[in-house]
C-alpha cells in the first residue's frame, strides 16, 4: 500500500497552536494536550487513506476537507506523494477565506 508523507503547513501549525491556547485556557493543559493529540493522529492517518472527507470545488486540484469531532474541519491538499494540512479550523468558521489561500501548485 502507497504511504503518503503528511505534512502540516504553516497555517495550520498556526490553528493548533491557537487551538491549544483556546483549550488551556478555558479547560486544562493536560485536556488541550489531548485533544490536539487525537487531531494530529487524525491527519497522520491520511498517510496510508489519503482521499476520504469531501472534495473542495474550485480551482486547486486535491483540495479536500474532513471533520473531526463535530468541531474541528481539516482542510488538506492531496498531491501525487504528499498530503499538506493547509489549515484546522475551529468551531464552524467559514472555508472561503481559507481556500482562497492556497492557489494551484
Amino acid at each position: 500500500m502507497k504511504r503518503y508523507e503528511v505534512r502540516f503547513l504553516a497555517g495550520a501549525i498556526d490553528d493548533l497552536d491557537a487551538l491549544f491556547v483556546y483549550i488551556a485556557r478555558r479547560s486544562s493543559l493536560e485536556i488541550a494536550d489531548s485533544y490536539l493529540a487525537r487531531i494530529e493522529r487524525s491527519c497522520l492517518s491520511l498517510q496510508s487513506l489519503p482521499v476520504r472527507g469531501t472534495a473542495v470545488t474550485g480551482d486547486v486540484s486535491g483540495l479536500r476537507t474532513m471533520g473531526f469531532e463535530c468541531r474541528v474541519t481539516i482542510l488538506f491538499r492531496v498531491g501525487v506523494d504528499r498530503v499538506d494540512i493547509l489549515r484546522v479550523l475551529y468551531g464552524g468558521r467559514d472555508l472561503e477565506p481559507s481556500v482562497e489561500e492556497f492557489p494551484e501548485q
